[in-house]
């Protein structure tokens, strides 16, 4: 009967959908001064719609006939139930690479998700969402240059590259060369992107929103309000704003936080010649963060790497409030340091280059705050603290255990572990299926607490994936010394919250503060040291 009703339903919003789109396609075509264009655009969407609902139909009628009578818990069904999410998860890849542009995104977040998805969608997405984005034509990057600087490529550049280095789900990249003789890398925008995200967002709205309907158990109505959240910020699509963006961050780490500022850099900006939907920045050559064998060739340790992103994230969270909110691998380069250091072993010492600031996200202060300090409370187990702030930021007194769990990937028995390595995770498959049983469990759960939290917070969530991310492929797990710098970081920042507050009474309780967390972060590398003495010896 659910089933029935599914496709009932979908079928009847596939035509009222394409009904209301072609009466808006008939009104956009008559007022637009681009007929042409929106024509394209109002006979897309419709089309987009259908295709919408009839993937999700497929995905879920598959479902539910293929467990048909399958006993709960049965061998027979956990089998047949993964053959379903791998099949869900080609059909929502393709449908997500037929789309483009909005749906590229949604399938890269989705390939983040492993606390809340099934593993063989989030596989399926990290596969392949960066490597197979949409291309635009040659004549359509002209187009753009055109517009945008009034001549063609061979005329603004001496020369300039047609096949693009590197296409993502908004841009493309394509290697130049200025007329004084720099290299560059020269970003255009998509023709048309933006013209169909608003329609986007409300198509996938709808088809969720459908789907939970149908299925009150299938609730992913949170995704749509954190995409609302992140799209108009990305679909503006200004890069002068993006290049902005990447001014301020490394502005941040020469004010704040000068011990970094030599290891963090972003691609210089040649204002002149970029514009709002073309972005000439300087050519960088390096390693993808997850390129580990080309790092080490590099002559540069992959653990001094996972150190400088876990320190650069987390001054920008804990201390700058103001985060790149997309560190996916694409989006991270590493290079020895142009002047050349080494650390004691000889080995060079990585510079952290950040690409795409598109998506940036500034934290109010009492966000800032309780979030360093609901980190702090979750490196050094301490349950009040983590209650304490979990509300504060949102996730309310009954789902506070979640919340710790979903940000560590641990289970509450690790969290609240005193053990120094409490948190560390190993990255093996006995932990993968253990995280996918609670996924699956706590389902509702997950989805209410998604749901209610703020949208900076998911933003922080899905920094916090990308980073987990990225470490697993640099150190095949996590590491102890990733909490240490957390620690360290999330604790200064409370120290110089309280700091502004200064008063004479106060003076000394900060001071007392201050050699605790010495005395706690000595005991955390003394533990660090004796774990890696202990690896080294078994191994």
């Amino acid at each position: 009967m659910a089933t029935r009703s599914l496709w009932r339903s979908v079928a009847k919003l596939a035509l009222y959908g394409t009904a209301l789109s072609g009466g808006a396609a008939a009104a956009a075509i008559s007022t637009s001064e681009n007929p042409a264009t929106s024509l394209k655009i109002c006979t897309t969407v419709p089309l987009r719609l259908v295709r919408d609902s009839f993937t999700a139909a497929a995905i879920a009628f598959d479902y539910e006939y293929s467990l048909l009578g399958l006993a709960e818990g049965s061998a027979e069904r956990a089998e047949v139930k993964r053959e379903c999410h791998r099949r869900g998860a080609e059909r929502l890849r393709e449908l997500c690479f037929r789309n483009g542009g909005i749906y590229i995104k949604l399938g890269q977040h989705i390939g983040q998700l492993e606390y809340l998805v099934p593993e063989e969608y989030v596989q399926t997405m990290r596969a392949s969402m960066l490597n197979r984005c949409p291309v635009s034509s040659y004549e359509q990057v002209c187009e753009v240059f055109k517009k945008e600087l009034g001549g063609m490529p061979d005329e603004i550049f001496a020369e300039f590259e047609p096949v693009p280095l590197a296409s993502a789900s908004l841009a493309q990249v394509h290697a130049a060369r200025t007329h004084g003789g720099e290299k560059v890398a020269v970003k255009v925008q998509h023709s048309h992107i933006a013209d169909t995200a608003d329609v986007d967002c409300a198509t996938v709205e709808l088809i969720v929103n459908t789907l939970h309907w149908v299925f009150p158990s299938f609730d992913y109505r949170w995704l749509v309000d954190e995409m609302r959240e992140s799209v108009p910020k990305v679909f503006e699509l200004d890069f002068i704003v993006e290049a902005k963006n990447s001014v301020k961050c490394l502005e941040n780490f020469r004010r704040l936080s000068p011990q970094l500022a030599e290891c963090v850099y972003a691609p210089s900006v040649f204002w002149n010649l970029s514009t709002s939907k073309l972005l000439t920045m300087e050519f960088m050559d390096g390693a993808e963060i997850s390129d580990v064998k080309k790092i080490q060739r590099l002559g540069i340790q992959p653990s001094e790497v996972a150190k400088l992103v876990s320190q650069a994230f987390s001054e920008m969270i804990f201390k700058h409030g103001f985060v790149h909110c997309d560190p996916h691998a694409a989006n991270l380069l590493v290079r020895s340091m142009p002047s050349g250091r080494r650390n004691f072993f000889g080995k060079k010492k990585p510079q952290l280059v950040l690409l795409d600031h598109g998506l940036y996200k500034e934290l109010d202060y009492s966000t800032r705050i309780n979030y360093a300090a609901l980190w702090r409370g979750l490196v050094f187990a301490d349950v009040r603290a983590i209650k304490e702030n979990s509300v504060k930021l949102g996730a309310g007194e009954d789902l506070y255990v979640l919340f710790a769990g979903i940000l560590t990937m641990r289970p509450w028995k690790k969290v609240i572990d005193p053990a120094a390595d409490h948190l560390v995770i190993q990255g093996n498959d006995s932990e993968r299926s253990e995280l996918q049983m609670y996924a699956s469990q706590y389902f509702p759960e997950i989805s209410e607490l998604l749901r209610r939290l703020p949208r900076v917070i998911l933003l922080l969530l899905k920094t916090n994936d990308c980073l987990r991310a990225v470490n697993n492929s640099l150190m095949q797990g996590s590491s102890l010394q990733t909490y240490f710098i957390t620690a360290r970081a999330s604790s200064e920042a409370i120290i110089e919250a309280k700091i502004r507050k200064w008063s004479f009474l106060s003076a000394l309780s900060i001071w007392l503060e201050e050699i605790l967390l010495e005395v706690r972060l000595l005991s955390m590398e003394v533990a660090m040291w004796l774990l890696h003495l202990r690896k080294a010896l078994s191994g």
